[in-house]
């Protein structure tokens, strides 16, 4: 058995402004449109991973999602000009990432990290 493809689907009153939102912090593409749902994808592939946890890290909340990014900056400045929520940095942390925490719309927390 191989898994194919791991989807977070994260529960939301208005899926076209969540969609929006990632489309424009990170660029990401509408893949798929349904009213009830609304996928937003990026080229490449990654690991499969999830995470359980207690804490975010550095007595931080935990988000619900962590993205890796090749451009830390460059996310964090689009980031500033949505005026979107940076809760958390960006900060160095100790176990080696460089990362903030950014508020999605409906409070939907986000990790952005890149690795040092």
């Amino acid at each position: 058995m191989a898994i194919k493809r791991i989807v977070p689907n994260l529960a939301c009153k208005d899926p076209q402004t969540m969609a929006s939102f990632f489309t424009e912090l990170f660029g990401m593409d509408r893949v798929m449109d349904m009213d009830w749902i609304t996928t937003v994808s990026a080229d490449g592939q990654a690991a499969m991973q999830i995470s359980a946890a207690t804490e975010g890290g550095s007595g931080t909340a935990v988000p619900n999602l962590s993205i890796e990014v090749d451009d830390i900056e460059e996310v964090l400045a689009r980031a500033r000009s949505m005026n979107a929520p940076i809760p958390y940095g960006p900060v160095d942390e100790p176990w080696g990432v460089r990362r903030f925490y950014v508020e999605a719309p409906e409070g939907v927390l986000l990790n952005i990290l890149c690795h040092a």
